[in-house]
């Protein structure tokens, strides 16, 4: 069960698979005939908010297996964009009720941003702490961290942000199989 917001969705509600188009269906291709089901529950948008409003039924509904979390850039773009900002305590409330409705393994993937517009580096004012929030999470709960983050920012220095994501956010192709390849690498390695 792959779950977040646009970075997971890709149009996965109007992809007769229900996979996307991005690192879910790089997975599930990756995977081959012996993947277990994989299910995309992304939605464009959401917040980490609005992704603990839906998890009930979108999520634990479906009894799953492994659960995988990609959320948390849009707490961070919605202050600089619409002047609504999600405070770290919330994002953590929010990411907490995610985490305790859980019985499985959990994977958690980091929010991450590729600054290539005009006052996007000053974003990272706002993700870093959000980013801890991920990271200390990880640890209490013992789930596997992937962190995009860091490896994405990495792999921007070479190959420039753009290449991975053109607004700094939702990767292009390049970046959604760079993001396959790290959860294969965290999580099946």
């Amino acid at each position: 069960m792959f779950a977040g917001d646009s970075v997971t969705d890709c149009g996965r509600r109007t992809d007769p698979a229900g996979l996307g188009d991005g690192y879910v269906r790089n997975l599930y291709d990756d995977l081959g005939e012996n993947r277990p089901t994989i299910v995309n529950a992304g939605i464009s948008g959401n917040r980490a908010v609005d992704l603990a409003a839906r998890w009930a039924t979108d999520v634990v509904a479906h009894d799953p297996a492994l659960v995988s979390i990609l959320i948390g850039i849009n707490d961070t773009w919605r202050r600089y964009d619409e002047n609504d900002p999600t405070t770290p305590e919330s994002f953590e409330s929010s990411y907490r009720s995610l985490l305790d409705a859980l019985s499985c393994p959990v994977v958690l993937m980091e929010p991450f941003l590729l600054p290539v517009k005009d006052g996007q580096p000053e974003w990272r004012e706002d993700l870093e702490p959000k980013l801890a929030v991920v990271r200390k999470l990880a640890v209490e709960y013992g789930a596997i961290l992937v962190p995009t983050d860091v490896e994405l920012t990495k792999l921007a220095a070479s190959v420039g942000p753009a290449a991975l994501a053109g607004d700094g956010v939702h990767p292009s192709a390049t970046g959604h199989r760079a993001l396959a390849d790290l959860w294969r690498q965290y999580v099946l390695d």
